[in-house]
């Protein structure tokens, strides 16, 4: 702070992440203990103190110093005040004002010091589902509108009881403008189809998950399905339901212990479990673990996760036992939030709805990463980390809203330097889906009061979020490429501003020419692209339906693979035509042949399901990305020894990936080797093809930055490989951590590409 005449009284504006979080209460604390006068307010989306007094430079110190645990500050900008502004004695917490755009606070897990009341039994929050501070406790998901005040809250409809004014009123308690708070006496209850309410309404429900049935529960951000983890019945009964017949399914535990009789977890796993966000931990599966095998067939990974609310601790506590707790929605859909939604789409399912009258404004489903090493990567962001803003390394000139891609639907605000990556909301192919887009993007523009006067969309014309984006002028439409946008979210994400290389691995993205793209290797900055390298290509028999049957996509390959001068031999595929019918062999022969509905790709994606097939690990995708996992599963505890057989070749300019000698290597070698062996030599494979790649684009383009995206870069074996491999040559190579490398971070990448765009540059 410069020195100037005033310089006991100053005017400070404290942007970032710093409402919902005990940042007000913090600083009337702390400018009390200094001795200073004056008060703190909120003010739009910042925090606004004016102070008086000697210590002032302590005060401004301190705000980054020894802020509350969550808050994240991005700008203190300190004035003079003028001699006009006058300032009461004391400090105090003023009303809210409007006043610059910020940043909405994600929710926060259940604090220990709230979970300690929660089972204290002379607490009068004793065994109060839904107590909170300042610490924890809803947020993103109960706002309107900023500043976040309890008026402009779910909370907004319980008028305080005397007890908790008093403590909301209180400087020196946890409590102290805590906005969701609430108790017995004045906040939300529980309720039971039967009309029972509160400990009667648990009670109730927690008998149903006992005697081996299903319960859809009220969480923060959706409505959960949840019952017994050990019990195969209620499991094979859910999946049934909810049309998800091996899609992984989480599992709520009791604490680390209970963490770890279920997965093996190292010490990043364990932080990650325990932090205040709370996501699901996608962590190796215990042999011994007391599980249902139903829980996540075919893997060798488990989806845990603690207490993330009061309500989840009492289930764990009443119950004794692992608990499945999964999104309350049908196969494809959005995670349900609305009561009577809950009721018509989950009631018949389930042997009853455990609800409460608090309403839920804004879907978050929970948060899903995977650690690995030491790495952690983001597979779902979304409660606990959504939609805290990320950096962008072009700054948007004017608002822009990016509507992403299809599936793993997001979009995401850009204003200036920040970017706001909502929640996901669903595959869009579905009503409901779409629905739940159009709500997430009013809830960022709601939230950051601005209309976006740009958009950014997929080059495919057929994705209802390209469709959507007719509602801005063609001028005001900034369409980017599929994959560029994956490979510049993580370049955004890690703050790289030059040119770079950019490898996606993905499934099926339409390319600059009209046709599928999937394997690609770009030399790229943030405004465009040109393509380096590609995998060779291969027909979709029936289009878009080969990508739900792995089988159809090795006919494919096996009928009708881009040639280089081989093909696969049809006796090296007996096994996989052996289980297939004569009709679908013919079909896709001759659909190829007469090149009908037959669309070429050059997809990685759609490469590593086809090897999935041919070692007999999956035929049928019942979920995305299921022939893959597959093929990861069969590929732990082996090592390979030896990369199977690949080459390159140039074509038109390119640099081409031939995968036809690396399937007729695995094949051969399946024969007398076990199919996790073979499996564990292709993902070696693909991996030392992508690093010589990378390495030759990098030459070419005189940098040392390779960024990764796309879906294929879920799988933590390949990642691992290339990142390693990458490194080893020298290269800085890069993957999506906070944001996820598949569809999820495409509207992150789009923002990013759009604002470079716009600025010029």
């Amino acid at each position: 702070m410069a020195d100037t005449p005033n310089d006991h009284r100053v005017r400070i504006e404290v942007r970032g992440t710093v409402q919902g979080l005990g940042f007000r209460p913090f600083v009337q604390r702390l400018a009390s203990e200094l001795g200073l006068s004056g008060d703190v307010r909120n003010a739009g989306g910042a925090v606004v103190i004016r102070a008086a007094g000697d210590r002032v430079r302590d005060l401004v110190a301190s705000l980054t110093q020894s802020a509350p645990p969550h808050t994240r500050i991005t700008a203190v900008d300190v004035t003079a005040l003028s001699p006009r502004d006058l300032l009461a004695p004391g400090f105090l917490v003023a009303a809210s004002t409007a006043g610059r755009d910020g940043e909405v606070p994600a929710d926060l897990a259940t604090c220990p010091a709230c979970a300690r009341e929660l089972f204290d039994p002379a607490d009068r929050r004793y065994r109060y589902p839904f107590l909170s501070c300042t610490a924890c406790g809803p947020r993103a998901t109960i706002l309107s509108r900023l500043p976040y005040d309890r008026s402009r809250t779910a909370m907004g409809s319980f008028p305080l009881c005397p007890a908790c004014a008093a403590e909301y009123e209180d400087p020196a308690g946890r409590r102290f403008r805590a906005e969701p708070i609430a108790c017995p006496a004045c906040g939300p209850q529980l309720s039971w189809p039967d009309r029972s309410r509160g400990e009667a309404a648990l009670a109730a429900a927690c008998a149903v998950v006992a005697g081996g049935g299903i319960v859809a529960v009220k969480g923060l951000g959706g409505y959960q399905l949840v019952c017994d983890a050990a019990d195969e019945s209620a499991v094979r009964r859910l999946r049934r339901g909810t049309e998800r017949p091996a899609e992984p399914l989480a599992v709520l535990a009791d604490g680390l212990a209970g963490a770890r009789r279920l997965s093996v977890m190292d010490a990043v796993g364990a932080e990650t479990l325990t932090s205040a966000a709370a996501p699901i931990v996608l962590l190796p599966r215990r042999a011994d673990a007391p599980l249902a095998e139903g829980v996540a067939p075919g893997v060798d990974e488990v989806g845990v996760f603690l207490a993330t609310t009061p309500l989840h601790h009492l289930l764990l506590a009443d119950l004794s036992r692992p608990l499945v707790v999964t999104s309350g929605s049908r196969s494809g859909g959005p995670i349900v939030v609305d009561d009577t939604d809950a009721r018509a789409t989950l009631g018949p399912i389930t042997d009853g709805v455990l609800s409460h009258d608090r309403p839920i404004w804004s879907r978050h489903d929970d948060s899903v990463v995977r650690t690995r090493s030491s790495r952690t990567t983001t597979l779902r962001r979304a409660r606990g980390y959504a939609p805290a803003a990320l950096p962008l390394p072009v700054a948007a000139l004017e608002p822009l809203l990016a509507l992403g891609a299809q599936s793993e639907h997001t979009c995401t605000l850009a204003r200036g330097r920040l970017a706001h990556l909502g929640p996901p909301t669903g595959d869009l192919e579905t009503s409901e889906a779409f629905a739940a887009f159009e709500r997430a993007a009013g809830d960022l523009v709601r939230w950051h009061e601005t209309e976006p006067s740009w958009c950014a969309h997929d080059l495919h014309p057929g994705y209802r979020s390209t469709q959507y984006a007719r509602r801005w002028p063609e001028e005001r439409r900034i369409a980017v490429q599929h994959h560029h946008a994956h490979v510049a979210a993580t370049a955004a994400e890690h703050g790289v501003t030059g040119p770079f290389v950019g490898i996606a691995l993905d499934g099926l993205g339409l390319g600059s020419d009209g046709t599928f793209w999937g394997g690609e290797v770009l030399i790229a900055d943030h405004r465009d692209f040109r393509r380096f390298g590609r995998f060779a290509t291969a027909p979709l028999p029936g289009g878009a339906a080969a990508v739900h049957r792995p089988a159809r996509m090795a006919l494919g390959y096996l009928y009708g693979a881009e040639s280089f001068g081989a093909s696969i031999p049809q006796r090296l595929a007996g096994a996989l035509l052996s289980r297939l019918d004569d009709r679908e062999r013919w079909f896709a022969r001759t659909a190829i042949a007469r090149n009908l509905n037959c669309p070429r790709a050059s997809s990685a994606g759609q490469l590593f399901d086809a090897a999935s097939a041919f070692l007999g690990l999956c035929d049928d995708n019942s979920y995305p990305g299921e022939a893959a996992a597959r093929l990861e599963t069969a590929a732990a505890g082996h090592e390979a020894r030896t990369p199977l057989d690949w080459e390159l070749h140039e074509q038109d300019g390119l640099w081409v990936y031939d995968p036809v000698p690396t399937l007729c290597d695995a094949l051969r070698s399946a024969r007398d080797s076990p199919s996790g062996e073979v499996a564990a030599r292709f993902h070696r494979t693909v991996a030392e093809v992508v690093v010589t790649l990378a390495a030759k684009a990098a030459a070419s383009l005189g940098v040392d930055v390779v960024c990764l995206g796309g879906s294929v870069f879920q799988s933590a074996l390949l990642t691992a490989q290339v990142l390693d491999g990458l490194a080893a040559t020298g290269l800085r190579a890069l993957a999506g951590e906070r944001v996820p490398m598949n569809d999820g971070g495409i509207s992150y990448g789009q923002a990013a590409v759009a604002g470079a765009r716009m600025s010029g540059r």
